[in-house]
C-alpha cells in the first residue's frame, strides 16, 4: 500500500517534470550518473552527492509502502511543483523551461538552478508575494516578479560553486586520491604502518567530478610525485609547484576502520584540508593537502553578486539576489554563517555601484534545500542580508522577503 501522507504528492505527481525533460532523456541521464558514479570511491561517493536530486527523484517514481524522509519530501514537493508550473506557462515560456531543464541533465550540470528557482517562488508565496515567473514568461534579466500590498520586487536567482574560492577544488582532490589509492595500497604492502602525508600545493589542483582532463597534467603530476617519492624512499620532496612531507601518523587511538578517524583528522587539519584514507590490512595512510593559501568562498561570491547584479537587474524595482551556494558541506556551511563571513562580503558588496538596486541579498545551500534543521542549515530556509542604503529598505510590504535574518 503506498502511503498517504498529506505532505507526500505521490510518485505519479512526478511525473509531469519527467515529461517535460522527456523520459529518454532522463533514462539516458540516471544512466550516464549511475556509470560517472563508479568512477571510484571517493569520486562515485561524489558524484552520487552531487546529482543527489536526479537520484532521489528516479528513486521517488517507484511506488513504495514507506512514508518519505523529510528531504525527500521537500524534493517531492518541488519536484511536482514543476508540472502546474508549466501549464500556467504561455507556450514561449513553456518552451524556456523545457529549454533549461534539458540543459540542467546534460554534462556537468543539475536540477539544482532550477529547484532553487521554484524553491524560490514558493518560499515567498507562502510569506504572502504574489509571484510572477517573469523569466520564463517574459525573458526578463531578472527570474521572478513579487508583488504585494503594490510594491513590487524583482529576485534574480543565481548558483554560485565554492570550488571558485578554493585553491584546491574537491573534485580534482577526490580524483587525485582514487587515482592514487592502488599505488599506495601496494606500497603499505611491503611497508605496513601508519603513515601521514602532509602536502601542500601552492599552484593549487584543479578540475572537476566531470572533467576527468581538467588539469589533468597536474594531476598526473601530483600523482608521480608521490609515487616517485615512495620509491626513492625520501621523507620529503618540495618545489615551487608542491611540498611533500611523509611521517609517521601519530593519532592515539584512531584506528583505520574507525568511524572516528576523518573526525579526529579534520580536528588536527582543519576545516580546509582535503583528507584520504587508504589501508592494506592494519596499515594506514593518510594524505592531507593544503592550497598555498587560505580558503576564499565568501570572496568569490561577494565577486559574483558584483559581476552579476548590474546584469540581472533592471533598476526599475527592488531587487533581490537569491544566491545558492553549491559545493559546500555541514562543516563549511556553518563556518561561513558563524564567522560572518557571508554578512561580511555581502555587506561590503552593497557598498559598491553595482549594489545600488539591490535591496537585499540571501543565500542558501543544499542543507537548506534538503530541508535540514538548524545548526546545519539555517532558519526561514535562507540567510539574508537587507541593503540599509536601499530607497526601500524599510518599506513594510518587503519586509518578510528583505529583512536580515538572525
Amino acid at each position: 500500500m503506498m502511503t498517504t501522507d498529506a505532505n507526500d504528492p505521490g510518485h505519479m505527481a512526478l511525473e509531469p517534470l519527467i515529461r517535460l525533460i522527456g523520459a529518454d532523456l532522463w533514462r539516458q541521464r540516471m544512466a550516464e550518473i549511475r556509470a560517472l558514479a563508479s568512477s571510484g570511491p571517493r569520486a562515485g561517493l561524489a558524484i552520487r552527492q552531487r546529482h543527489s536530486l536526479e537520484l532521489t527523484i528516479d528513486k521517488l517514481r517507484r511506488p513504495r509502502n514507506r512514508a518519505l524522509t523529510p528531504g525527500e519530501r521537500v524534493v517531492a514537493k518541488i519536484a511536482a511543483a514543476m508540472g502546474p508550473l508549466a501549464e500556467d506557462l504561455s507556450p514561449s515560456g513553456r518552451l524556456r523551461l523545457t529549454e533549461r531543464l534539458a540543459e540542467a541533465v546534460t554534462g556537468q550540470n543539475t536540477l539544482v538552478p532550477l529547484f532553487h528557482l521554484v524553491r524560490t517562488a514558493l518560499m515567498q508565496q507562502a510569506r504572502g508575494f504574489a509571484v510572477r515567473f517573469s523569466g520564463l514568461e517574459d525573458g526578463t534579466p531578472f527570474d521572478l516578479l513579487l508583488q504585494r500590498a503594490g510594491v513590487e520586487a524583482e529576485v534574480a536567482c543565481d548558483v554560485v560553486t565554492a570550488e571558485e574560492g578554493r585553491g584546491v577544488h574537491r573534485g580534482a582532490w577526490f580524483r587525485l586520491a582514487d587515482r592514487i589509492d592502488p599505488d599506495l595500497q601496494t606500497w603499505l604492502a611491503s611497508h605496513p604502518g601508519r603513515y601521514l602525508l602532509k602536502m601542500t600545493l601552492p599552484q593549487g589542483l584543479r578540475g572537476g567530478l566531470h572533467d576527468a582532463d581538467a588539469d589533468g597534467g597536474t594531476l598526473v603530476q601530483v600523482h608521480e610525485r608521490i609515487t616517485g617519492m615512495l620509491r626513492s624512499a625520501t621523507r620529503q620532496d618540495y618545489d615551487e609547484a608542491i611540498v611533500l612531507r611523509l611521517d609517521p601518523l601519530l593519532l592515539a587511538g584512531a584506528q583505520a576502520e574507525d568511524n572516528g578517524l576523518i573526525p579526529r583528522l579534520r580536528r588536527e587539519f582543519g576545516p580546509e584540508a582535503h583528507l584520504s584514507v587508504t589501508t592494506a590490512g592494519d596499515a594506514v595512510f593518510v594524505m592531507a593537502a593544503r592550497a598555498g593559501q587560505e580558503n576564499e568562498v565568501a570572496i568569490a561570491i561577494r565577486r559574483r553578486l558584483g559581476a552579476i547584479a548590474p546584469q540581472r537587474m533592471t533598476g526599475e524595482r527592488p531587487g533581490i539576489l537569491a544566491i545558492f551556494v553549491e559545493d559546500t558541506d555541514k562543516l563549511e556551511w556553518r563556518g561561513l554563517r558563524e564567522r560572518l563571513e557571508l554578512e561580511g562580503e555581502a555587506r561590503q558588496f552593497m557598498t559598491h555601484q553595482a549594489a545600488r538596486s539591490v535591496v537585499a541579498v540571501t543565500f542558501a545551500s543544499r542543507l537548506e534545500l534538503f530541508g535540514l534543521a538548524e545548526p546545519d542549515a539555517a532558519a526561514e530556509g535562507e540567510i539574508r542580508f537587507r541593503n540599509p542604503g536601499h530607497p526601500a529598505a524599510g518599506h513594510p510590504a518587503l519586509a518578510p522577503a528583505v529583512l536580515s535574518s538572525g
